[in-house]
């Protein structure tokens, strides 16, 4: 007994804390050790772009996991053959699916929605884009929200007239019960070939051996069924709940817009000023969230119109023109109008500084960077052109486009009366009042863009080279064709507004910069975070200049294209003033700042040659926001036909990674032996603790002698 007692020579209670201190010592080695074990045990994908659920008031589209995420054995798809593999011949389902991006279509997308042998898809990027073409959007976009109807030029609805995104497959329009993930880098791609080579190939025509290669995603969503059920759910939540669980969000964020001449942007304009409205999109979309890179979409066109501006604002009259312009760059186009129906209704509801009233007329840059054979169409309105007064007025102003296109390399056609407007912000103002307008596009019908709101929608689409080896700074500065070619078409959009508004001098002198529109490009295009954009923003929001620009309307406002534009704006039509930094950011403590004409921008200026730290300076110009919020949310009418109703799900994690997965009879094995060793340690522990006092009691003190 003196000897199994004498493993511990304190009193019992001493001994048990000295027990528990080396259990939780243990314990706390474990958990610290937690984070390398699971690293050993898996490999997380950290390039990846997630499918998301976006809802209307009808409708879910986009992916989905399941509450714990999808796995799946990985198989490699390079070839439409292989898919046999993963629907019928493969011995372990279900598979996760690695798809050459050349197969990511609509067919074969809708074969494996269709089987319950899939957990999930990844798909890495077709390099180079895939030469027929990839646009998961609509034929017809914004279909049923712009201005043809049953009641206004039927023979133009739904596309009757024009497909105008013939390539479009609708995919992302699509429900997928299963996660689909987006592989960015290449070289994660490679590691899951790798892995899936060294143990997922079939040997000998028989299935592969364990373990095999797997992957697992994450991307449960919170919202289902629609917006209506959705925002129900999150308004009874925030009506009842302490702590509501809102499941989603309305996709929102602000409207870009600016005067030639300054305007009170709290009061009215009187109702004879007119006012001509030069309108673009600054948002894109894709099946992927927040992968928009919307090159020909969108930043071609808002690139152009910036270029414009600043072109405008150079000329020494413009104080003097009879009528004012407004330049305006709406979001969230790309969900049934969010920016320009925000904005229409803000007017009607005396929210806005223009009235409806106000507007003399509109022109609005489309998809402008393809043209063929330097053609850019105007597109016109035949239902209001029946109108006699607006058949004027529709005429007088293509003359002034077709006039000032003379001596430039851009030849200026019509698209024909009987073609009706492309998808276009012009539409929404067209529901509410006959506006005279044109928009401009480099297609007389279908859109020449063969990327139209997709990932493929790049740089290289609209033919942006650069020769090797520039530095990033060279490269900023370096004017492509495309820059040339964008600037012509600014020069000749800016000498027409400019006769528009009354102006009488020259229009010769009134030139677009191309070297502006090469760094607009670089910068919306290629690297947001260089060091012309580093110069013109506030120091507070330089965390918003990510490496990788992308142009999704989101759910978190203000996003990093509408901040950006909102500066470049600025910085290309305003005036540096001699202020303070005190000054600057409380103008209205300097009488004569007049606050409620300009806005005041304190921004971080370029680097000093000198030394490592910037010389900031005052903006004063007249750029403001507007809420680019669907009208339907604000009146809560979540089921609107009227207004859009998108909404995004919420979610708690988006993550991908791959392991090796054992055999079903080797996990069913270690769990065997887990239970066993578990109740055996239970058993041990049961019969140590009823013998304690005979274990663990406490020798007789030898020097204690009874006689």
């Amino acid at each position: 007994m003196e000897a199994a007692a004498g493993s511990c020579r304190a009193p019992l209670p001493a001994c048990w804390g000295l027990l528990r201190g080396l259990l939780l010592a243990v314990l706390a080695a474990g958990s610290c050790q937690g984070n390398s074990v699971e690293r050993k045990i898996y490999i997380p994908l950290n390039k990846t772009a997630p499918c998301v659920r976006l809802l209307n008031a009808t409708h879910q589209i986009g992916c989905q996991s399941s509450i714990s995420g999808d796995t799946g054995v990985i198989h490699v798809v390079e070839k439409e053959e292989d898919l046999k593999w993963v629907l019928a011949d493969g011995p372990h389902p279900p598979y996760m699916i690695l798809l050459d991006g050349n197969l990511f279509n609509r067919r074969v997308m809708l074969q494996l929605k269709g089987t319950s042998r899939v957990s999930g898809l990844a798909v890495a990027i077709a390099k180079p884009s895939p030469p027929q073409g990839f646009s998961p959007g609509l034929k017809c976009p914004n279909d049923g929200f712009g201005v043809y109807s049953k009641d206004y030029g039927p023979q133009f609805a739904h596309c009757n007239k024009t497909v105008w995104n013939p390539v479009g497959s609708g995919l992302s329009y699509e429900d997928f019960d299963f996660p689909i993930f987006l592989l960015e880098d290449a070289n994660e791609t490679q590691v899951i070939k790798q892995c899936y080579q060294d143990h997922n190939v079939p040997r000998d025509a028989s299935g592969p051996q364990y373990p095999l290669c797997a992957m697992q995603l994450f991307s449960h969503m919170h919202a289902v069924t629609s917006t209506v059920t959705c925002m129900r759910r999150s308004s009874l939540q925030s009506t009842f709940s302490i702590n509501p669980e809102v499941v989603c969000d309305p996709l929102l964020d602000y409207n870009v817009w600016s005067t030639l001449q300054p305007i009170n942007s709290s009061g009215k304009v009187s109702p004879e000023k007119e006012v001509i409205i030069v309108a673009t999109r600054i948002d894109s979309h894709s099946f992927f969230w927040n992968i928009a890179p919307g090159a020909e979409s969108a930043v071609s066109s808002f690139v152009t119109h910036l270029a414009a501006a600043e072109a405008l604002h150079k000329m020494s009259d413009v104080h003097l023109l009879q009528r004012n312009i407004m330049f305006t760059f709406f979001q969230g186009e790309t969900f049934d109008y969010i920016g320009s129906s925000r904005m229409v209704y803000d007017m009607e509801k005396d929210k806005f500084p223009l009235r409806l009233d106000n507007i003399h007329s509109f022109v609005e840059l489309n998809q402008v960077a393809l043209r063929n054979d330097s053609i850019l169409w105007m597109h016109t309105d035949p239902v209001s052109r029946m109108n006699e007064s607006v058949e004027v007025q529709v005429r007088n102003l293509l003359d002034i486009l077709s006039n000032s296109s003379v001596g430039a390399n851009v030849t200026l056609q019509e698209a024909g009366y009987s073609q009706p407007l492309p998808p276009s912000s012009f539409q929404r103002f067209l529901r509410a009042r006959h506006i005279p307008g044109v928009v401009l596009t480099d297609h007389k019908t279908a859109f020449q863009n063969r990327y139209y709101q997709s990932m493929y929608d790049t740089p290289e689409n609209i033919r942006m080279q650069y020769p090797e080896g520039l530095s990033p700074e060279e490269t900023l500065e370096y004017v492509t064709d495309t820059a040339k070619s964008l600037a012509e078409v600014a020069t000749v959009v800016a000498r027409a507004l400019y006769r528009l508004a009354g102006g009488a001098n020259n229009t010769s002198a009134i030139q677009a910069d191309p070297k502006t529109v090469s760094r607009m490009l670089y910068g919306f295009l290629i690297k947001m975070n260089n060091s012309w954009f580093q110069s013109i923003i506030k120091p507070d929001i330089k965390g918003i200049l990510g490496d990788v620009p992308q142009h999704y309307v989101a759910v978190s406002s203000p996003v990093n294209t509408t901040y950006l534009v909102q500066y470049v704006l600025a910085n290309l039509t305003g005036t540096v003033v001699n202020l303070t930094k005190e000054e600057c950011l409380n103008p209205e403590k300097t009488p004569s700042s007049e606050k409620e004409m300009y806005e005041y921008a304190w921004v971080q200026g370029s680097l000093d040659p000198n030394s490592t730290s910037r010389v900031p300076y005052c903006v004063r110009s007249t750029v403001h926001l507007s809420k680019a919020l669907s009208p339907a949310f604000e009146l809560r009418q979540w089921g609107s036909t009227e207004y859009s109703t998108w909404t995004e799900s919420r979610w708690k994690e988006i993550r991908a990674r791959i392991f090796l997965v054992a055999s079903k009879e080797l996990e069913i094995i270690t769990l065997v032996v887990g239970i066993v060793i578990l109740i055996f340690s239970l058993l041990a522990t049961y019969f140590i603790n009823a013998k304690a006092d005979v274990l663990f009691s406490v020798p007789r003190d030898p020097g204690a002698v009874a006689y």
